[in-house]
């Protein structure tokens, strides 16, 4: 990723800007020796320094900017169950695999809820999750995948709403039905990304800052080099996503990075943001190119929707995700401004379905979350863990999926997506 082009994108970020400053934690300087060396000091790798340590591994957690710099300190803040696609498991693996795939996924979301409370993170937590069509063809899509996620993952936490209901759940005229979930949610992602790391760090796992992989020497008993520094260990796990680069060629290839951006509001009055969705409850809309929103603790609107496959910033970010947030409550009017903008890039794989694996015995790695990994990220750390301990059962359902490498390599790939999603945007119009 371009340093300079980053360093825009979280210049203005709500999040940054609503934490306090912390001291840098050291730059990794000289020889280590640790049972895992992690790379990536995002919540994957926060959440499975965390698990190792208490199966009494050592940890090193390698990050090459600061902790919760990416996507887990800068994404929607929406915690929600299941995978951004569900159907390459059913489809590869058959429906008593997927709807494994399915718990491990909802457990996700109880240890996410289970941590703030361990550890005490203070992170604005709220229940509730809502998932939005904007016209009937789409509400009969998205009830389809409701009724499948009852009957075939007996997943009882989510309820229909009907055409006749929806106004009772949310005060615009943009949506037509739905569904709520009680399981999912949302929070301030980067005051949860830190927590984790404090108690990471508390369990006696060793982070450190401004400390970028430069290269990995595999074998028995790997090496992962830095400027300034290496790590010998008997295990690695790569977590790091499109911010490895082309550390390990082979798994970059089957990733490919998105740029995703999103607002924060001014401040409404507490009775404002109460009345806009009942219960305070986070939102997505079900077009594939989407649009995903939220109250926050301060009564601001945090509403994401842009996105960039190109890697290129849309132009005049501000003023056209205003105008997206006033297509879905154009009663906020004259007085709703843009105080914060701000984004990152995610990684999606070609099915949008994670992709978990192996690269050598002792060499596994965690990408391809695609948009959907606040709660993902923290149980794929917890199977990493086990699968090191060397219980892999179910680590190894999400490795046996299958993904292709996106066509076209390096240079023809970011074209290719481009028009790849310039066709879903005109299906969603239709």
């Amino acid at each position: 990723m371009n340093p300079a082009r980053e360093a825009e994108l979280t210049r203005r970020s709500y999040y940054t800007a609503t934490v306090p400053a912390l001291a840098p934690r050291s730059v990794l300087q000289g020889a280590e020796t640790a049972d895992v060396c992690v790379v990536g000091g995002g919540l994957a790798g926060l959440s499975a320094a965390l698990e190792l340590r208490a199966r009494g591994f050592s940890v090193v957690v390698l990050e090459a900017m600061q902790i919760g710099w990416g996507a887990s300190g800068r994404n929607g803040g929406q915690v929600i169950v299941g995978h951004a696609n569900d159907a390459p498991y059913v489809d590869q693996l058959g429906l008593v695999e997927a709807k494994r795939a399915w718990d491990i996924s909802v457990e996700g979301t109880d240890l996410l809820r289970a941590r703030i409370a361990e550890y005490h993170i203070d992170c604005d937590y709220t229940p509730g999750w809502l998932y939005l069509a904007v016209n009937q063809r789409k509400a009969r899509e998205l009830q389809s995948g409701f009724e499948f996620n009852r009957d075939q993952f007996s997943y009882p936490h989510q309820t229909w709403i009907s055409s006749k209901e929806i106004g009772n759940c949310i005060a615009s005229p943009r949506f037509v039905a739905g569904y709520h979930d009680a399981r999912s949610g949302h929070l301030h992602p980067l005051k949860y990304t830190r927590g984790i790391a404090a108690a990471a760090e508390k369990s006696g796992a060793k982070l450190f800052e401004n400390s970028r992989v430069t290269e990995i020497v595999r074998g028995a008993k790997p090496i992962v080099r830095t400027a300034q520094g290496s790590v010998s260990c008997q295990f690695v796990l790569l977590a790091g996503n499109c911010y490895l680069g082309n550390l390990i060629p082979e798994i970059d290839r089957r990733i490919m990075p998105v740029g995703t951006y999103v607002v924060a509001s001014n401040p409404l009055s507490p009775a404002l943001a109460d009345s806009l969705i009942k219960d305070r409850a986070a939102v997505c809309d079900s077009n594939f190119i989407l649009d995903y929103f939220r109250p926050s603790a301060d009564h601001r609107l945090i509403f994401g929707g842009r996105v960039s496959y190109s890697t290129m910033t849309p132009i005049d970010l501000d003023n056209s995700m205003r105008a997206r947030m006033l297509k879905v409550f154009p009663q906020l009017g004259s007085d709703l401004k843009v105080d914060y903008s701000w984004g990152g890039f995610v990684d999606i794989t070609m099915n949008r379905a994670p992709d978990f694996g192996r690269l050598a015995e002792n060499i596994y790695y965690l990408q391809g979350f695609s948009g959907h990994g606040l709660a993902l990220t923290g149980i794929a750390g917890k199977l990493a863990a086990e699968a090191i301990a060397g219980q892999a059962e179910r680590f190894d359902i999400y490795a046996r999926l299958k993904h292709l490498p996106f066509p076209g390599g390096k240079l023809l790939r970011t074209p290719a997506l481009v028009l790849g999603m310039l066709w879903y945007q005109l299906r969603d119009l239709v």
